[in-house]
């Protein structure tokens, strides 16, 4: 069997996300495409695959613009595979922030579904998998009006870490699950 992992990305945390995904497929033995739909020219060969997977993250409410492309251009092959869809936002990572208030959790989890619906109704599509997973502050990689939007975004979800490094939220364990209750059996 063969699969593709479809990402979009900024600073790379979708892509580490996607080379998970494509490390617990090949552990059920299924052979594995990762690619970055940026890249992505003309039409994909959807015959060579039985299963896929999408994986974006989101920046400033909305996931990567080439994603929403690619997805509306694909939503019919997607449908058909049933492609679990890994959507990671911060606000994820509030909505699993052990520190935060009930209201705080419950507040940020409305909100990573949001974007999730937004990202559905923008593309038409509608996956029969969907994981809200927690993405990254990368403060070494952003210039200095990312890096102040980004710090004024981390401080109102509650989180106060310097600016001088940068800070992995992803749940890995929740990552590994999802492929594996979706993923067929090695």
């Amino acid at each position: 069997m063969r699969a593709a992992v479809f990402y979009a990305t900024r600073e790379g945390q979708s892509q580490r996300v996607a080379e998970r995904v494509a490390t617990g497929l090949r552990a059920r033995r299924v052979e594995v495409d990762v690619i970055n739909v940026k890249d992505v020219r003309g039409s994909i060969d959807w015959t060579g695959y039985k299963m896929a997977f999408v994986v974006a993250s989101v920046h400033s409410g909305h996931h990567e613009k080439e994603m929403v492309e690619f997805v509306r251009r694909s939503k019919d092959h997607l449908t058909a595979m049933q492609a679990p869809f890994l959507s990671l936002t911060l606000s994820q990572a509030s909505a699993e922030d052990p520190k935060a208030t009930l209201v705080q959790r419950e507040t940020a989890r409305e909100d990573a579904l949001q974007m999730i619906y937004d990202f559905a109704r923008d593309t038409g599509w509608q996956p029969s998998h969907i994981l809200p997973v927690a993405g990254a502050l990368t403060y070494s990689k952003y210039n200095f009006l990312v890096k102040f939007v980004m710090k004024r975004i981390a401080r109102k979800a509650g989180f106060e870490g310097p600016t001088t490094r940068d800070y992995e939220f992803t749940n890995w364990p929740a990552v590994d699950r999802f492929v594996a209750e979706l993923a067929p059996a090695a």
